[in-house]
């Protein structure tokens, strides 16, 4: 993962957690790279925390993650609100930008870190409330 890449990471969910949130991060757990687990692990991890969580939100990533996408379809067919966070004028596969038509999806374009992390903590409160009917 680049540095820049990193950078917005580590801001979201710095900014997640000062809200109060819990956030699960399979590259924050792995130490971004130097620590990784094996498929047995990560596999049934990320299943588990996608099943705990309350929003989950993903970089589909450009060119494509296959994990990410495994990951928004068990979040996708676990009912959870999504937030999908994509790049400007990148193209992404059919089935992440037709994913509103089966699931709760919010689709916001990245621009700079930090708007990007304002407009991600106003949509998570939103899709929160509404998920805990708070």
């Amino acid at each position: 993962m680049n540095t820049e890449a990193r950078t917005r990471f580590e801001t979201l969910i710095e900014r997640l957690e000062a809200e109060d949130y819990q956030v699960y991060n399979a590259h924050r757990r792995e130490s971004w790279g130097a620590k990784f687990l094996t498929p047995d692990e990560c596999t049934r991890l990320d299943y588990d925390e996608i099943s705990a969580s309350t929003v989950f939100v993903a970089f589909p990533g450009h060119p494509a993650s296959p994990g990410t996408h495994i990951e928004i379809g068990w979040a996708s067919a676990l009912g959870k609100p999504i937030v999908l966070l994509l790049e400007e004028g990148a193209d992404y596969a059919f089935l992440v930008r037709g994913l509103h038509t089966v699931a709760d999806v919010t689709y916001l374009t990245i621009s700079d870190t930090e708007s990007l992390a304002d407009e991600v903590i106003t949509t998570v409160n939103r899709l929160a409330r509404n998920a805990t009917g708070s």
